[in-house]
């Protein structure tokens, strides 16, 4: 499919919706872009950028660590990719990036430490070309800094103009819940928003995360609605095909346990008809589904290439039927518990 025809169809319908208990709006798809400078050369990339544009996506997601399954020495292509493409743009999108996995040979070049913070912040900037964040996250919890120390650091990056809002990912309810109460303690800028991964393979957040994110009007922008393209029904039992997620450098392992076993290829067998009956792909049904949950703020989709957009901005335009919720609803129930479900 040309790039240029996924806007001329979809890009009336894209929304933007309130992010969380702020005043900032963001469009329905947040565009993820961990693929870019390794599995994507930068011309791909700069062509996936310009299709999600198009379309009206204007929220772009990237973290310090990426690209995604690359050795470390690319670590912040994926920024300097996305940098260049914004060049004079900068005003016309929300960026968000993030910081807590190892970037750097030093002890300290790593976790949510006031000095990590501020460190990985300025290599963000420098990278994307920028002299603020909209958004900065840290990506993971960090067991060894105190979350007072955190949250503190956070707050003078706000308050230094070089970041908007704060927020977190790969938190856990519990840790997001104490968060937001030592930030009301110590009077610091809260978490905004939390990026869980979430999908119809994967629905374990719905139990405590998602209540508390309901409850606290904190924004989700959640990762994975594709299972990394398991979801699409493209693949089969046996070796993964090259070329994809599952086989994409180190990363390749963590989707491989994720979803590369017997269940989760029984629940695509069951899956693959129901989508055929409603007259949509399988992509565009499970992103359907992951923004028909009201927590959900905008849904984070990756690409490899600019027309895999096109499942995925069809999927706004065309909300899930209730019917066809509920029953994916059930044919899924057993996601919500993880391993001890079986």
């Amino acid at each position: 499919m040309p790039v240029g025809e996924l806007p001329r169809r979809y890009s009336a319908v894209m929304e933007h919706v309130r992010f969380g208990r702020t005043g900032l709006k963001v469009s329905r798809l947040c565009l993820g872009t961990m693929t870019f400078g390794y599995q994507c050369d930068e011309e791909t990339s700069f062509a996936i950028l310009d299709a999600a544009a198009e379309s009206g996506i204007t929220f772009l997601d990237t973290a310090d660590v990426y690209p995604l399954g690359a050795a470390p020495d690319l670590f912040g292509r994926t920024e300097e990719i996305v940098g260049r493409w914004l060049g004079t743009r900068r005003e016309q999108f929300i960026v968000a990036t993030k910081c807590f996995f190892p970037t750097g040979p030093k002890p300290w070049d790593s976790g949510n430490s006031r000095k990590n913070i501020n460190r990985a912040l300025d290599a963000s900037l420098r990278r994307l070309g920028t002299d603020y964040v909209d958004l900065y996250q840290i990506h993971s919890w960090d067991a060894d800094t105190p979350v007072d120390e955190t949250l503190q650091a956070l707050d003078d990056v706000v308050r230094s103009g070089k970041v908007r809002y704060v927020g977190c990912s790969n938190t856990l309810a519990y840790q997001l819940a104490r968060s937001i109460g030592r930030a009301e303690v110590l009077g610091t800028q809260q978490f905004i928003s939390v990026q869980p991964r979430y999908n119809l393979l994967f629905r374990e957040n719905e139990r405590e995360l998602f209540p508390l994110c309901a409850e606290e009007g904190t924004a989700v922008i959640s990762y994975n609605p594709l299972a990394g393209g398991f979801l699409t029904g493209k693949h089969r039992p046996g070796a993964p095909t090259e070329g994809g997620r599952f086989t994409l450098g180190w990363a390749a392992g963590r989707y491989q346990d994720r979803y590369w076993n017997d269940r989760m290829f029984a629940a695509i067998d069951e899956l693959r008809p129901m989508a055929a009956d409603a007259g949509v792909s399988m992509a565009t049904m499970a992103v359907q589904w992951v923004l028909a949950n009201p927590v959900i703020t905008s849904p984070i989709i990756g690409a490899s290439r600019p027309a895999q957009l096109a499942d995925a901005v069809a999927a706004v335009a065309t909300p899930l039927d209730a019917d066809l919720k509920s029953r994916l609803d059930q044919l899924t129930h057993e996601f919500r518990f993880g391993d001890n479900a079986r």
